[in-house]
């Protein structure tokens, strides 16, 4: 008689995603130092063109440590170099930046960090780190690949914001090198590959249209805060119009998968 093959062992860790294998930590270092290199480098484009906005040194390097989110950074910046008014530029970098707050509902859940660290992980909290973070198999994972990614694009970010500051007066006209488009286009790359279902691809597709259609009508830094409105318009559309299939999960699939 064949001898019989035990059951896999339960691992315990509530956060498997039932793929019945574990991802080793040298894959997720892996991933991780290249989400936080590739996008750490970008903000030497943040550096610059805070610098060529207006901003001093310490006032550039001062958003890179205690903000340390780059599409609200680089909104701020933006609305202030196009002559907008300050507070409506750092309105817009706020409620831009509110997503992260319901990025850290989800990783609090999936990271079960010590409630000592927790105020220190909020800063990392970013588009980046939840990127690489969430579709880890297990909880080690999850924990490496947000402690690596958060690390790698802290240090670096905040390293090539100084040079990049410093570096301003050499480059001359900012406009003219278009870096200030280097951080949207950044932040979108890492939205794309996210964007699974029909609901997802129409809310962003809808607000980048309000945002570029009222770009030439509404003052500096208006158009980002109005084209939040995309989400509830879509949901209370959806809402009206049933729920279709593309969105619904069918039973027995992976709930890591569609993310």
């Amino acid at each position: 008689m064949a001898e019989q093959t035990a059951p896999p062992q339960s691992t315990g860790d509530p956060t498997a995603r039932g793929s019945g294998t574990e991802k080793p930590d040298s894959a997720v270092v892996r991933d991780a130092l290249g989400v936080g290199i590739a996008v750490g480098l970008s903000g030497f484009a943040f550096g610059v063109t805070s610098a060529g906005s207006g901003l001093g040194l310490l006032q550039t390097c001062a958003l890179s440590l205690f903000v340390f989110t780059g599409a609200s950074q680089f909104a701020l910046v933006g609305a202030l170099a196009a002559g907008g008014n300050p507070y409506t530029a750092a309105a817009g970098a706020f409620f831009l930046g509110i997503r992260n707050a319901f990025y850290g509902l989800r990783l609090s859940q999936l990271l079960a960090l010590p409630r000592f660290l927790r105020p220190l992980a909020a800063q990392w909290v970013i588009d980046e780190t939840t990127a690489v973070t969430l579709p880890q198999p297990t909880r080690r994972a999850a924990r490496i690949g947000f402690t690596v990614t958060g690390l790698t694009l802290y240090v670096l970010w905040n390293l090539t914001t100084l040079v990049g500051a410093l570096g301003a007066k050499a480059l001359g006209d900012t406009d003219a090198w278009g870096l200030d488009a280097a951080g949207p286009a950044v932040f979108l790359a890492l939205l794309a590959p996210m964007l699974k279902s029909t609901t997802e691809r129409v809310t962003a597709g809808l607000a980048i249209l309000l945002a570029l259609g009222l770009l030439p009508l509404l003052p500096a830094g208006a158009p980002v805060l109005v084209s939040a409105l995309a989400a509830p318009l879509v949901l209370f559309l959806k809402g009206r119009g049933g729920t279709t299939t593309d969105d619904t999960t069918t039973e027995g699939t992976n709930p890591g998968e569609g993310r």
